[in-house]
């Protein structure tokens, strides 16, 4: 389902961990065990407006509410941890920092707009959550994740491995009625962070002592090792080491198929080759070849337009045409040519053989 980018599992990936991991748990005791104490998690930016409860806005836009919710972005954040691998700890918590703060200011300005426009008050039905990272990070998955095409359904529409992952997105785009407020605001932040527009990426960022402290403290807890079950694929430590790594798994994919296919053409050829020969020794010689039938006269005329071609033809009938046969006067290795060079000396034999002129 997920992007065949990077090995399976959390390895390398522990903030991707720790936003797996921490929310999820406080949602699921929220929803089961503490329902009374939703209301401190309610994402409502009229009583941050009005009384301005600073605190409402950075839990509401952490802890999610709805399970449904908590679910889908559970499976993009572990989806979207292949950036945390390409970028770096520090630079991933930057950019979840960064679309955070900046979809906050968004969530003002379009919940303002759509007051002013559509007289629509929206500010106390927003969905509670780490939902406007969730849609931002949506951002380089598709400016720097390669398409790779996986099957075609009904001609020209074809799945990709991304396919998957834009319809999880957009079934969290439709979950709820003021949802597309959270996601739209969290895309234009993510656009304008991978954009590096404004310098907003030297100004939203983890500072580097904060790094240091968290790589001591938390990152022991939230690391993963290292799998050993499976193949190291697309784990190199640069975008272009990894770019690379791909595009030799995809040559050698295409060289297998390329290879699946020149063998097709070759028993192709070998069937247009097989006919009833007139000399008993060249039957003898060439096996199973000689003892099919078919047309002499499709033989001859597939001779004539090898003039420029490479002609394949069976071990036994090349040895008795150029030498080195049963009688083994002549024990040389056999020469190999190559594609577009033309045998002459057996396409000679084969016309004193068949009286082609």
């Amino acid at each position: 389902m997920f992007t065949s980018t990077g090995s399976s599992g959390l390895y390398k990936a522990p903030v991707s961990k720790g936003l797996l991991l921490v929310p999820s748990a406080l949602s699921l005791l929220l929803a089961l065990l503490l329902p009374h104490c939703q209301r401190f998690f309610v994402y409502d930016l009229q009583a941050v407006k009005d009384d301005f409860q600073i605190w409402s806005l950075i839990c509401g836009r952490i802890i999610c509410l709805d399970l449904k919710d908590t679910f889908c972005s559970s499976l993009l954040i572990y989806n979207f941890r292949i950036f945390e691998r390409r970028y770096g700890s520090r630079k991933f918590a930057s950019f979840l920092l960064g679309s955070w703060v900046l979809s906050a200011v968004g969530d003002f300005i379009l919940v303002e707009a759509v007051r002013y426009s559509f007289g629509i008050t929206a500010a106390r039905n927003l969905p509670s959550g780490f939902l406007a990272p969730v849609f931002a990070l949506f951002v380089p998955f598709y400016c720097s994740i390669p398409r790779v095409q996986v099957a075609h359904i009904l001609g020209p529409l074809s799945i990709t491995n991304k396919t998957l992952i834009y319809i999880l997105g957009l079934q969290l785009f439709t979950s709820g009625s003021y949802i597309w407020i959270v996601a739209i605001s969290g895309l234009i932040s993510g656009l304008c962070y991978n954009s590096k527009m404004l310098q907003v990426h030297e100004v939203l960022c983890v500072p580097s002592w904060m790094a240091k402290f968290c790589s001591w403290t938390l990152e022991p807890i939230f690391s993963s090792s290292e799998p050993t079950s499976e193949a190291r694929i697309g784990m190199g430590a640069t975008v272009d080491i990894q770019r690379q790594q791909r595009m030799e798994l995809l040559d050698r994919q295409l060289m297998l198929s390329q290879f699946a296919q020149v063998r097709r053409q070759r028993q192709q050829q070998c069937e247009a080759l097989r006919g009833n020969w007139r000399c008993p020794g060249l039957q003898e010689a060439c096996g199973p070849w000689g003892k099919r039938g078919g047309s002499l006269r499709s033989a001859r005329s597939l001779l004539g337009r090898t003039s420029r071609r490479v002609l394949v033809l069976p071990e036994g009938l090349s040895q008795a045409l150029c030498g080195g046969g049963e009688s083994g006067r002549d024990q040389r290795p056999r020469r190999h040519f190559r594609p577009g060079e033309p045998c002459e000396k057996e396409r000679e034999g084969l016309r004193q053989l068949w009286g082609h002129k």
